[in-house]
């Protein structure tokens, strides 16, 4: 990008990805050749020379990753594969050990919604202590994937606020020195709860001054050490002492952005900049989805994760709502249909998307039925879109989907009719955030109540 905020150029280099039932993994090494191949891509296209590019930050998945003293991987996987060093996000392997930590109610808890999740790292760390006790040893470091790609690349441990509040249970107004509560228990001015980690059997963690999980923390965007190391630098064809910012979660750098955006609605509403901000709530979609909203005042919302203190926008409070499975489960309901290879071929031949040709498919059945309400297609068939536990509002990772009305029809017009309604089930999960949220404190502006706009909204998007 230049300083005006154009775009000028982007790549990007496959990476590898292990699923084993629970356990999704990835590989740290992988990872940061491709971020080195894309990188050098992404300047060749722009016609940009290393000594132009004035600085560069990160933003990944909040995925564990677990290195030695040395830096080199250590396998968290049981097959022992030290390329396998990265619980993905999503890995549900750490089901139980959420639970057992959710059961001792410890007073941090309250600001990640009531209790951890298996996609955070508390319990994913208590599940290798039980369960690699040979890695558990060798692992010098554990750090949110964001955090490591900036440690990769300046040698500058420091952790990023964002990753550690959403992530590690890190207190951000502790760590501003604005602590006031949290029962009688001295905690300086720092945001890490030590009893907690004590209580939950991970005390060794903030052993010598927490080297293991972030002595430092600071705001996204600060700038960390020395700027690229010359090793680094020259694996990015960069300039060594490039600066380089403290990193975000991914949906959260995208958080940003869309936070400054002004709606046509919103700006005839006659609200101040601050009222603005906390009418909006941000959806990053991919995998999974993530709605965020922020507030001047922290707001306790049981299922959703927060408050968190700073953690997208500096000085407001975070609220995180999402759905774990949504890219990933339009993907599972296309895929695993017997007419999925036919589609994949038509769409070919017509040189479009698999998702584009399912919506033409989908606008001509509703011609040919004199539908004028293209939602109504799928009044028999009905998605609970639950497939990878619900994350909000619900917060229960074991729940599971449902597909309400198959039958025996295996045609492409069926399968168009299944990611219909997989949408629109995805869209009331939303809506079961939105309004859950707003329930509890928020005030989300909601400018289309119309659920047929928002479904075709959401078809467009795809």
């Amino acid at each position: 990008f230049d300083e005006k905020g154009k775009l000028l150029g982007s790549a990007s280099s496959p990476i590898q990805i292990w699923k084993e039932k629970d356990c999704i993994e990835q590989s740290s090494t992988d990872i940061w050749l491709a971020v080195c191949t894309a990188v050098k891509s992404a300047c060749s296209l722009a016609n940009v020379a290393a000594e132009d590019v004035a600085g560069l930050g990160f933003a990944a998945t909040c995925s564990l990753v677990a290195v030695d003293a040395d830096g080199s991987p250590v396998s968290v996987s049981w097959s022992a594969d030290a390329r396998r060093n990265i619980i993905v996000w999503m890995d549900h392997r750490a089901v139980d050990q959420a639970d057992r930590i959710n059961a001792r109610n410890s007073p941090v808890l309250q600001y990640c919604g009531g209790g951890v999740s298996p996609e955070m790292q508390a319990p994913k760390l208590l599940w290798v202590k039980e369960n690699l006790q040979e890695s558990w040893s060798m692992a010098c470091r554990w750090m949110d994937l964001s955090d490591w790609l900036a440690y990769r690349a300046t040698g500058d441990d420091t952790r990023s606020l964002c990753t550690t509040v959403c992530k590690w249970t890190y207190l951000g107004h502790a760590h501003m020195g604005q602590w006031r509560e949290l029962d009688s228990r001295d905690m300086e001015a720092c945001g890490w709860d030590e009893v907690f980690w004590e209580e939950i059997g991970l005390g060794d963690l903030v052993e010598g001054n927490r080297a293991k999980i972030g002595r430092s923390v600071a705001f996204p965007g600060h700038a960390l050490g020395s700027g690229l190391t010359p090793t680094s630098a020259k694996e990015l064809g960069l300039l060594p002492g490039t600066p380089v910012g403290t990193s975000l979660i991914d949906a959260h750098a995208g958080g940003v952005g869309v936070m400054e955006s002004v709606p046509e609605a919103e700006s005839k509403a006659d609200l101040s900049d601050e009222e603005a901000i906390c009418r909006r709530m941000v959806l990053v979609c991919g995998t999974s989805t993530c709605h965020m909203a922020v507030s001047k005042n922290k707001l306790f919302i049981p299922g959703v994760w927060g408050p968190f203190w700073s953690a997208m926008i500096p000085e407001y409070w975070l609220t995180e709502g999402g759905q774990s499975a949504t890219g990933a489960l339009l993907d599972y309901i296309v895929e695993n249909h017997a007419a999925a290879p036919l589609l994949a071929n038509h769409a070919a031949s017509q040189s479009v998307s698999i998702f584009e040709l399912l919506n033409k498919i989908l606008l001509s059945m509703a011609h040919e039925q004199n539908i004028p309400f293209l939602s109504a297609l799928s009044q028999d068939t009905h998605v609970l879109p639950d497939f990878h536990g619900n994350r909000s509002p619900v917060a229960d990772p074991k729940s599971k989907g449902v597909i309400c009305g198959l039958t025996l029809d295996t045609s492409e017009k069926y399968l168009a009719l299944l990611y219909l309604a997989t949408i629109q089930g995805i869209a009331y999960g939303t809506r079961h955030i939105v309004e859950h949220c707003n329930a509890h404190g928020h005030k989300v502006l909601i400018f289309d109540q119309g659920f047929q706009r928002v479904t075709r909204y959401m078809i467009g998007c795809l």
